[in-house]
């Protein structure tokens, strides 16, 4: 063998995947395996899973007539050896009409006229709802229409839950809210209002100028963390971030970081103490969509991996959420929710997703990437009527031209 050719074997690829970057030159996908990522398998990233799912027990639904919604979990809390979650719930007389027909009986929206429940449960997939946590005042108060997407924060002994309060119909003017909160000094109330705006919409031409949307809270280096999103930009052609804004009290005020939007995509805001970060699932909306993103700051986030069938509206349980740990552990579980977006009964339901997602715990279950999915998945995303008759005529005509 010639010396040229010893040089070349030299230099090829291990068949043994390396742990650590190769000293060789690499191509740009292959540097990206060690320089963007935890490792270069997915099986061996503590930042990579696939996600499972269960139905729960301990909720009932109407017969999915469409009159009874949950949707929008917060994170969830452990104490005295109960799981706690808080969510949106729509209890009304008729489905989701839309802002033309919604009137005060009528939602325009799954989440419009809704409140805030809770349950509790011991295992955390059989659940017992507890009632009405936060209901919606009179008007003209804050959220007199309608209160939705809570998360929860313990702060001192006390509990705060922070949510969206509407005072139109959703979708009269697009989807505008300002955050509020209430506060208890028990996971299981009484919950008394603040009544006042928590975070201020950005000024106008900002991009947060109409909503603050999704609250979720953390206690990250010794300050109060609320990410949030925002669609922003003239729809149909809108794009959705995340924000951060911080405090050192539950009631603020809270100043947003001069980076934001912190997140490029992302519809809704799933975050967790991952080692000394702070890591997200970026889910739906966006370039990014499908990824699971690590901070080394709060701030800064980069792809750690990207994944498929991510849970929608994810409340994780989240045992370090509060405590300013130096090393967080990371997230196995928690609850999400599925939505029937039939014109007759629109509704969303809570379910369970497991995840693998802890820094020392690699579950093989849950670090599949090659996973099948019934051919029903796919054909449930099929054209609509509208686009199969445009491509139709068009090969017809194609046809046409071709023969001629």
């Amino acid at each position: 063998m010639s010396n040229s050719n010893n040089k070349l074997k030299q230099q090829s690829y291990p068949w043994d995947i390396p742990a650590k970057k190769p000293a060789r030159e690499l191509s740009a996908a292959m540097s990206r395996l060690y320089d963007n990522y935890l490792t270069p398998r997915p099986e061996d990233n503590p930042l990579f899973t696939s996600f499972k799912y269960t139905e729960l027990t301990g909720f009932n639904y109407h017969n999915n007539d469409g009159t009874i919604s949950r949707r929008d979990p917060s994170k969830i809390i452990k104490v005295d050896g109960l799981y706690y979650v808080w969510y949106t719930k729509r209890c009304t007389q008729f489905p989701p009409k839309g802002a033309q027909h919604c009137n005060d009986l009528t939602p325009s929206t799954d989440w419009d006229l809704s409140e805030i429940s809770y349950a509790i449960s011991i295992n955390g997939f059989d659940w017992v709802e507890q009632g009405i946590a936060v209901t919606r005042p009179k008007h003209p108060q804050l959220g007199w229409r309608s209160v939705s997407t809570p998360d929860i924060l313990i702060y001192e002994n006390k509990y705060y839950l922070y949510y969206q309060a509407f005072n139109e119909a959703s979708g009269k003017k697009g989807d505008h809210c300002p955050v509020t909160l209430s506060v208890a000094d028990t996971p299981d109330g009484p919950w008394l209002p603040h009544g006042e705006v928590i975070i201020e919409n950005g000024e106008p031409g900002n991009w947060d100028q109409f909503s603050i949307h999704d609250p979720y809270l953390l206690i990250y280096n010794g300050k109060i963390h609320l990410y949030y999103k925002a669609a922003y930009g003239d729809r149909p052609d809108y794009l959705v971030g995340n924000g951060l804004a911080t405090a050192n009290n539950p009631f603020g005020p809270f100043e947003k970081h001069p980076l934001n939007p912190i997140l490029n995509s992302g519809h809704e805001t799933t975050y967790f103490p991952f080692k000394s970060g702070i890591a997200a699932l970026t889910i739906r909306n966006g370039n990014e969509s499908n990824t699971i993103q690590y901070s080394p700051d709060g701030v800064n986030f980069s792809i750690a991996a990207v994944t498929s069938l991510m849970p929608i509206a994810a409340g994780p349980y989240v045992a370090n959420a509060f405590d300013c740990a130096s090393k967080a552990n990371g997230i196995e579980w928690g609850l999400c929710h599925f939505s029937d977006k039939q014109a007759r009964n629109k509704h969303s339901f809570l379910a369970r997703f497991d995840c693998s997602l802890m820094v020392n715990e690699l579950e093989k279950e849950l670090k599949v990437t090659d996973v099948p999915h019934q051919p029903s998945v796919y054909f449930a995303q099929s054209l609509s009527p509208e686009l199969k008759n445009k491509r139709s005529y068009q090969k017809q005509e194609k046809e046409i031209k071709s023969y001629d």
